[in-house]
């Protein structure tokens, strides 16, 4: 690709769209402006390279035009001083230094549009730098900030999830030993009550029946014995 090829494409380029298909935009964004600099600092070399070689087409043609005007004054001369002879092959070589200098100016002109061509690529290719680079400044800022934000949200939906598990772990620890110590309670309760009166009635009639049931077997032990 030609270094006009290479600007123009960096011309073109849509940050937008690179940066939403970049892996990494920061870093792809950083690299556009090392790129653009990089072709900034060849298209300048390239127009001071182009300037040169335009003075130096125009100068050779120059130099073409005076080698011409001075055999046609020596032709002149030679006509003056009846040296027809002479006067032809000074036309001759003036004839020939006139297509020299046609071709310098040829190429001088090429060279012309050349070095304007990137003269204007190398404004537009600075201008858009200047742009670039304000641009990829926000971008990464925006980039940054996103990140950033993903990370917060990312945070807090962390810690509130891990602060709804805590407290739901707490909450069934707290009814656990809630479960445990009312149970415990009503077994003390159950064994700390007081007597009551029908149970005191219970218990005597409950010893009474003992008491009955011992002297039933006392008396037919007795009666066996008499036999």
């Amino acid at each position: 690709m030609s270094l006009l090829d290479r600007v123009s494409t960096l011309l073109r380029a849509n940050l937008n769209d690179l940066v939403e298909k970049a892996e990494d935009p920061e870093r792809m964004l950083k690299q556009i402006v090392l790129d653009m600099e990089n072709q900034l600092l060849q298209v300048k070399t390239q127009v001071a390279i182009a300037i040169a070689d335009e003075h130096l087409l125009e100068k050779k043609r120059a130099e073409q035009e005076t080698q011409a005007a001075e055999w046609r004054r020596k032709a002149e001369l030679a006509v003056h001083k009846g040296h027809d002879d002479m006067a032809r092959g000074a036309l001759e070589r003036a004839l020939s230094h006139d297509q020299l200098e046609a071709g310098f100016a040829g190429q001088a002109e090429d060279q012309k549009h050349e070095a304007d061509s990137l003269r204007q690529a190398l404004n537009k290719l600075n201008q858009k730098l200047s742009e670039t680079r304000a641009h990829c400044e926000m971008l990464i800022a925006e980039h940054r900030r996103a990140k950033m934000v993903g990370r917060a949200t990312k945070a807090r939906q962390q810690v509130s999830n891990g602060h709804e598990h805590s407290v739901e772990h707490a909450m069934e620890r707290i009814k656990s030993r809630v479960h445990v110590d009312a149970a415990q309670n009503a077994a003390a309760t159950e064994v700390l009550v007081p007597e009551s009166l029908e149970d005191k009635f219970r218990t005597m009639e409950s010893e009474d029946k003992v008491e009955q049931l011992l002297s039933e077997i006392k008396g037919r032990l007795a009666l066996n014995a008499g036999d």
